[in-house]
């Protein structure tokens, strides 16, 4: 890493590290089951920004979670908030009394009044934007930052990649910081990012493997194994039942949700059962699953959860070490081009 790469990658992601308050403008993704307080902790005292992934924590939960993060550092941390959640105001309300300085709204675009609760008590407020439009929009509407996200991550994702969004949408989003996710698992790909007018990053993939991490060892291995083609989305094989896309590791129970699925739709199409009654089970065939991969280690019957940058982690390590590699990647990039002689057109 030389001099002039950290020079150059500091003033690149200036917008981004100014926004969170870090070192670094990289953000932890939040993983249900994951992204909780020893996590969340590591990368904040790494320099990085933790983000608490509240999922289905009832509000008495999250708030446990806040305060036990806050034992473990004193480096600013968010809280990720799932907009469909049925107690999603009263979170809103927990991160309010627990003085919580960044918000994520995820899950969905949020409503007037979520935002508007936010923003109320002077947290700044994240949000996903899967188009240029919707990104606009949640400008408008108060959105002090957003999260682009491609279709590489892992988990719930959208139908469009991250090279593609990031071209849709960075060159017209400038009156906020924009965030890439999706995919990344090298610094060189968070430089090209930053150059082209992001102004940080989002990994997840990356730090389930992170000392740290509380994930079972044998979710750590199936991430350690795998090559990006093994994290793959979930199939939908009927339109008139829509499964809401997945990507996780291939196993065993990848299979057997088709097999749900062909069984679900027969029992529909013989008058067995209703059409709502049969979007329920195929709905609830994931009902636990990513928490039997992450706490439990089946990781062949539960939800192995993994974006394709899965093939870039190759070890268990600190998070520290994490993001000092990532950082290193970022720098030695930068200052290698910078270096590099401009070549003259030939006469």
């Amino acid at each position: 890493m030389t001099e002039t790469g950290m020079q150059r990658l500091d003033a690149l992601w200036k917008r981004g590290t100014d926004f969170l308050g870090t070192r670094y403008a990289i953000l932890g993704g939040a993983m249900s089951w994951v992204s909780e307080r020893h996590l969340v902790a590591a990368i904040s005292n790494a320099g990085g920004f933790g983000v608490i992934a509240c999922g289905g924590m009832t509000p008495d939960q999250l708030a446990a979670e806040i305060a036990a993060t806050r034992a473990l550092t004193d480096k600013p941390f968010g809280v990720n908030l799932i907009t469909l959640h049925p107690q999603h105001m009263d979170h809103i309300a927990v991160v309010r009394e627990a003085g919580v300085s960044h918000v994520v709204l995820a899950g969905g675009i949020p409503s007037g009044a979520a935002i508007a609760a936010v923003k109320d008590f002077g947290a700044k407020l994240m949000c996903f934007a899967p188009a240029a439009v919707l990104a606009k929009k949640l400008v408008r509407s108060g959105a002090d930052a957003i999260v682009i996200e491609g279709s590489e991550a892992g988990g719930h994702i959208g139908p469009v990649s991250l090279n593609v969004l990031a071209q849709e949408i960075l060159p017209v989003i400038r009156d906020v910081p924009v965030f890439v996710a999706g995919g990344l698992g090298r610094g060189e790909a968070i430089a090209a990012y930053l150059e082209m007018g992001a102004s940080g990053a989002q990994l997840g993939t990356r730090f389930v493997v992170a000392n740290e991490c509380i994930a079972h060892p044998n979710f750590k291995k199936a991430f350690i194994r795998a090559a990006a083609r093994d994290a793959v989305a979930s199939v939908q094989i009927d339109n008139r039942f829509p499964v809401i896309p997945v990507r996780a590791l291939k196993n065993a129970s990848t299979e057997a949700f088709l097999q749900t699925q062909r069984e679900v739709i027969n029992a529909y199409q013989a008058g067995e059962v209703s059409m709502e009654d049969a979007q329920l089970r195929i709905e609830h065939y994931w009902g636990g699953a990513l928490r039997r991969a992450v706490i439990d280690g089946d990781v062949e019957m539960g939800s192995v959860m993994a974006g394709q940058s899965v093939g870039m982690v190759t070890r268990e390590a600190p998070t520290a070490e994490i993001i000092a590699e990532i950082v290193e990647q970022a720098a030695s990039c930068l200052g290698a081009r910078d270096a590099a002689p401009v070549s003259q057109p030939a006469a």
